[in-house]
């Protein structure tokens, strides 16, 4: 399967909550619910699950088309400044992935990112991302371990692969064969959930 990703803006607006209620989504097109109908990205289904399951937490969308983990690292501080999250998920670096870009790079960006969060008391989920064998088994394989390692080293939540489980299902993806189409999307919150419920209800709300 050719991978590639084209992002696009997404951002949850209309509500106003108690700042420890807001989980933050800093991702790409992944998150952003590239060529979907409104509504029914992964992350919608993910407001809609809080809604019944965590009622206490509101999400905020801030995926961008085209991000890497350089422009979220960028973006991050007015983002945590005007929504002082209780929870960051992370969905970055597929592009520097595709990108080819210096591992140790990535790497100190997200750990970046991570820190900042968590310099304002806000919980962190990293997720991964794989990228195609056809970037080198050396560079594949130490850019799927960098999430992890990031992970642990900063005592983050972890999710493997956004994508674990349906990657190579060639139907579950839009035309362009790159980016999950609509029956994927809750596959993707059930790869997402159970790392991000326990932070959820760390975060002093019940999660059912």
């Amino acid at each position: 399967m050719k991978w590639a990703f084209v992002l696009t803006v997404s951002l949850a607006s209309g509500f106003t909550v108690a700042a420890e209620s807001m989980v933050l989504v800093l991702g790409d097109s992944l998150s952003a619910g590239y060529g979907l109908p409104t509504g029914k990205g992964w992350v919608d289904l993910l407001s809609e699950r809080m809604g019944r399951e965590a009622p206490g937490f509101k999400v905020v969308n801030a995926s961008i088309s085209g991000d890497t983990t350089h422009g979220g690292r960028t973006r991050l501080p007015s983002l945590l400044d005007r929504h002082r999250p209780a929870v960051v998920v992370v969905e970055l670096g597929a592009n520097d992935g595709l990108r080819g870009t210096d591992l140790a790079v990535t790497r100190e960006h997200l750990t970046a990112i991570v820190a900042a969060s968590k310099a304002t008391g806000a919980r962190v989920l990293v997720i991964g991302m794989r990228i195609p064998p056809n970037y080198g088994p050396g560079y594949t394989r130490r850019f799927h371990a960098l999430f992890g390692e990031v992970a642990q080293a900063t005592q983050s939540g972890l999710v493997p692969f956004l994508l674990e489980g349906f990657a190579e299902r060639r139907e579950l993806f839009q035309d362009d064969g790159i980016h999950p189409g609509v029956t994927a999307q809750p596959l993707m919150l059930d790869n997402v959930w159970p790392r991000l419920a326990p932070l959820l209800k760390a975060s002093g709300t019940k999660s059912r």
